[in-house]
């Protein structure tokens, strides 16, 4: 029997607890396409607010070493240092932007895709994943042909989008070999923007499909079989057989708890087989008469044995024997509906016992 049931078994959809307990695994729907877009957003942002002053401020540095060479003074290895400082700082203020916004645009991708969430089996080594089975279904199964038609589609595009760029830069790209060097930078800055500009178009596309695929593939792996959805359900209700269980033994604990509480109830009213209920009333203890304890058939039959044998009277009185019984549980005071009538078979109970007291 394999270990793990085939795709075709699992016709189920996949339950909450199921997505619950994949998103507590690290097993998220996540399109890598969306990764791919938001860095060429932060690359047309860097470039947009950051990149242009960055490259005039290190290109001026540049020009002014360039010339007039001779005002750097590079005599000893301090010397040395000093200069590449003043580079790295320029270089630092381009750099710098860059990383924080191309950083911030990753982790803002995997945010909004799903919420952020600690787990540390996604880390923790696997030997499962070195499996050449797994590795070749990976590579070529209907994932694998998808990621290679993705990768197909961004090849082709961006072959595609820059020999259009390049052609629509013809002229721009003709006279820069007229103008100031020092113009070269910004010109440059300008088509690889426009270049990254029209990927990113292309690319919202891919995004769209991939995140609509991601999400559609992340729950038909999910699916269940039949016999994973009632073994879940087992799981969630508790198994039926178990439960059953537990029942009898709390009904076995509340029978022999009523048992024992008979012999101090005052009365037990019968019907006169059928049913049994044990009623308890001390006025210095306050309150209505409390039901100890109440049974049916062959319970009601214990019960009046057991206040015979301890002298507990038994009156029968089929009507408000079966009204009790339904009406009240063990361990309750009686309702007021009940008053009237529990309080003349308790009164005529403790006459009688008052007279017989002395004879005793």
């Amino acid at each position: 029997m394999a270990e793990t049931p085939d795709k075709e078994s699992k016709t189920e959809e996949p339950t909450e607890k199921r997505f619950r307990d994949a998103r507590e695994k690290g097993n998220v729907p996540h399109s890598r396409e969306a990764a791919t877009l938001a860095s060429m957003l932060g690359i047309l942002i860097v470039a947009g607010f950051f990149l242009a002053g960055g490259v005039a401020q290190l290109n001026s540095t540049l020009r002014r070493l360039m010339d007039n060479p001779g005002a750097w003074a590079l005599e000893s290895h301090v010397d040395a240092m000093r200069l590449f400082e003043g580079l790295g700082l320029d270089a630092a203020r381009i750099l710098l932007p860059a990383v924080i916004v191309l950083a911030a645009a990753g982790i803002l991708a995997s945010v909004l895709q799903n919420s952020p969430r600690l787990v540390l089996d996604r880390i923790m080594p696997d030997p499962s994943r070195l499996s050449l089975s797994k590795g070749w279904t990976r590579l070529f199964g209907a994932r694998g042909q998808v990621e290679f038609l993705k990768a197909v589609f961004k090849l082709g595009a961006v072959i595609a989008l820059g020999i259009m760029a390049l052609r629509s830069a013809h002229n721009d790209v003709v006279n820069a070999m007229f103008v100031e060097p020092t113009a070269l930078p910004g010109l440059m800055l300008s088509m690889g923007t426009r270049l990254v500009a029209t990927l990113a178009v292309a690319t919202l596309v891919l995004v769209a499909v991939d995140v609509v695929w991601a999400r559609v593939s992340w729950q038909r792996d999910l699916r269940m079989t039949r016999q994973e959805v009632k073994d879940e359900l087992k799981q969630s209700d508790g198994d039926p057989i178990v439960k059953a269980r537990l029942r009898s033994l709390a009904r076995d604990r509340l029978r022999k708890r009523m048992i024992a509480a008979v012999p101090r109830a005052t009365v037990v009213i019968a019907n006169p087989t059928h049913y049994a209920v044990a009623l308890r009333y001390v006025r210095e203890e306050g309150g209505a008469p409390l039901v100890v304890a109440k049974g049916q058939d062959l319970i009601a039959l214990k019960i009046r044995e057991v206040a015979l044998a301890h002298d507990v009277p038994v009156v029968e009185d089929k009507a408000l024997a079966r009204s009790l019984y339904k009406a009240v549980e063990v361990d309750k005071m009686i309702p007021h509906e009940f008053y009237k009538a529990v309080a003349q078979i308790i009164f005529y109970v403790l006459a009688r016992q008052a007279r017989t007291s002395p004879a005793g």
